[in-house]
């Protein structure tokens, strides 16, 4: 089967900060579209520092009626300690979920007894109706989620999956100051996997700093396959990449 390509709409603003207030703006005006025709959006969001100024600026806006919002997150590790600060659901509830009012939130259970049982529950939650919208970010090794280049599968035909964590991408969150040392971090995680992130009407790709940039290179530029997971992007019909000076500076 032949897979379709589509033009991937980037815009690159000078700081990080004008590029999470605009991310915001985009996908606020997105949600409030959504909901002229439908009751509830449906909406899938990365955890990461890369999306702090993103997150800030989304929650604080008025004009979003949280309410009417369903959330789910996209990945989250094996084995931490449920109130751990690293625990991606405790980031967007400390930073999203916790600060308004949603209709409801998924959380994915990474201490679950079965980890594949715990798979199969959020697949079957993700599945319920259709997803509107993915917020999302790239990693330094290209991944999205927790889709490393060596687990990724354009046609994977799970929709959420247990994997092992390369190095870079366990790297990269020392070098978010999420951990103080690569034996710190954990080396399992349950990712949405590159068909279930993909499979959404709408993304917005939220990517800032230099550690980046020569993932943003290889999304936009590179093959598309899993050598870069984020080269999926591609492929979807309404996409959208905001980049600051930094990660946009080998463009």
């Amino acid at each position: 089967m032949e897979m379709k390509r589509f033009r991937l709409q980037t815009v690159i603003y000078d700081n990080r900060e004008e590029m999470g207030r605009a991310a915001a703006e985009a996908v606020v005006r997105a949600v409030r579209k959504r909901l002229e025709t439908q009751d509830t959006v449906r909406m899938i969001f990365a955890a990461a520092p890369s999306q702090n100024e993103f997150l800030k600026s989304f929650v604080q806006d008025s004009r979003v009626d949280f309410s009417r919002i369903e959330a789910f997150h996209m990945d989250e590790y094996v084995g931490l300690a449920a109130d751990a600060v690293q625990g991606f659901g405790n980031f967007l509830r400390d930073r999203l979920f916790g600060l308004a009012p949603f209709r409801a939130v998924h959380y994915i259970d990474g201490n679950a007894a079965d980890v594949h049982a715990e798979c199969r529950r959020y697949a079957a939650l993700l599945a319920a109706a259709p997803i509107d919208i993915v917020c999302m970010g790239i990693g330094e090794n290209g991944h999205i989620a927790f889709n490393d280049p060596h687990a990724a599968d354009f046609r994977d035909p799970e929709a959420v999956k247990p994997v092992e964590l390369d190095e870079v991408c366990r790297m990269q969150q020392v070098h978010d100051g999420c951990f103080a040392s690569l034996d710190d971090v954990p080396k399992t995680a349950i990712t949405l996997t590159v068909p279930r992130l993909m499979d959404a009407a709408q993304h917005f790709c939220i990517v800032p700093a230099a550690s980046k940039r020569a993932a943003v290179r290889e999304a936009l530029c590179g093959a598309v396959d899993s050598g870069c997971p984020a080269s999926a992007l591609r492929l979807c019909s309404d996409a959208q990449l905001f980049l600051d000076a930094d990660s946009a500076s080998l463009l």
